[in-house]
């Protein structure tokens, strides 16, 4: 038995990387599972990909306002009949400094509001024993560096939403956590041996390393953590 059996998993923001591994590694964990992103081609290639390994279905939809947030949480949960559980992987990167930080607006959407429409959107149907997780990075609750000014600062604004959302969330018996990866490194194929691709101490790791991780946090195995952001550096924050 998979540790997932049946749980309905909403997987919102899916790039060809940690958002592609998570919904592999859910579906291999007995999850029925709903994948998002803005690109229906790239979904496609996903589910067809990703059907033999179990029930994935795609909504295809904007997320960066709250009524596209409502409109693909409300698709997934029709496919579903119903969300467990909810992941929100969306990304976007920028180097800028306090000279020219030209990509505020865009990491502030993507990385602060993103996840508060698609959560508020998804209360309806989240329940006691759900788990929310999301993703932050070692930028915003590590060392600081001098390139990354709106990207961290925006990182570092979602592991404190995830503290004060599990905090909010308690009453309701609803978990809320998140990972704090390094660089991730390229894209997700299914069923190779990415431990090949790192060693413990590496700046960067593939995108398996930190979905295995989020699926951990979907599980019945972590249920009492929550309001923490897992830093996911495998050592080399110690080097």
């Amino acid at each position: 038995m998979g540790r997932l059996d049946n749980k309905k998993v909403a997987i919102i923001g899916v790039s060809e990387g940690l958002g592609y591994a998570t919904a592999y590694f859910a579906l291999k964990e007995g999850a029925q599972v709903c994948i998002n992103s803005r690109n229906e081609n790239k979904l496609k290639r996903m589910k067809e990909t990703l059907s033999k390994y179990g029930n994935i279905h795609y909504v295809a939809g904007d997320v960066s306002s709250t009524d596209g947030a409502r409109n693909v949480i409300d698709k997934c949960a029709s496919l579903l009949n119903g969300i467990d559980h909810l992941v929100v992987t969306v990304g976007g990167y920028v180097e800028d400094t306090i000279d020219n930080f030209s990509g505020l607006e865009e990491m502030l959407t993507n990385h602060i509001k993103i996840p508060l429409y698609v959560i508020n959107s998804s209360l309806r149907f989240l329940k006691e024993g759900s788990s929310v997780v999301l993703v932050s990075s070692m930028s915003g609750i590590g060392k600081a560096s001098p390139d990354q000014l709106s990207y961290a600062v925006a990182k570092a604004g979602l592991a404190k939403e995830v503290e004060i959302l599990a905090s909010e969330l308690l009453g309701r018996g609803i978990r809320v956590n998140g990972i704090a990866p390094t660089t991730i490194s390229g894209e997700f194929e299914p069923e190779r041996n990415w431990k090949k691709f790192r060693k413990l101490g590496d700046d960067m790791a593939p995108p398996e390393d930190f979905a295995r991780i989020i699926i951990w946090l979907l599980t019945d195995e972590s249920d009492w953590v929550d309001g923490v952001v897992i830093p996911a550096h495998g050592g080399a924050r110690l080097k």
